[in-house]
């Protein structure tokens, strides 16, 4: 198994209505060296200004940004390269945000979804290992939560592999 952390950015709070601005993903694995970026035109003419903030970017910046179709081909080939014969596990800091809009806009543009039907959640995951729902796993990451989805999803590859390293957590990479 290739465990893939995602994050993603968006103008809004779900998919077709709003628009995945940009998401990056790292492949978990000592030295996090494999990544990906990608930058989505907006789907919708609606966008919530307040939440199009968080990304840093303008309405006008993501107005010439790439075709999402191209983006998504563009992921599933930087997937099935990074995986190679091992099956791509899809985990991320708040998977029912990032899985909704990763899953959505698979089936939409491509009409099959890699990750196929379930994700993982690194905070869930945390919270068990700790045995206490109140526990946060933030903590443990080294890289800065920027906001920018390669820095972040590199942040919480780095909490994952702590967890592996420091608590004994059983998962292969």
């Amino acid at each position: 198994m290739a465990y893939i952390m995602v994050d993603i950015e968006s103008d809004g709070p779900i998919p077709g209505d709003y628009s995945m601005i940009c998401f990056g993903a790292v492949k978990v694995e000592e030295g996090l060296e494999q990544s990906f970026y990608g930058e989505l035109a907006p789907i919708s003419d609606k966008f919530i200004p307040e939440a199009l903030a968080v990304s840093g970017f303008t309405r006008e910046q993501t107005l010439g940004f790439n075709d999402p179709l191209q983006v998504m081909s563009d992921f599933q080939q930087w997937i099935n390269t990074v995986c190679k014969t091992d099956r791509p596990i899809f985990i991320s800091d708040n998977n029912g945000f990032d899985w909704m809009f990763i899953c959505w806009y698979f089936h939409h543009f491509l009409g099959k979804n890699p990750f196929g039907f379930s994700s993982q959640n690194l905070g869930s995951l945390y919270k068990g290992m700790e045995k206490d729902t109140f526990k946060n796993f933030k903590h443990m990451r080294v890289t800065r939560h920027s906001h920018n989805p390669v820095d972040d999803a590199r942040g919480n590859a780095e909490a994952l592999l702590r967890m592996k390293k420091e608590f004994g957590l059983k998962i292969k990479f």
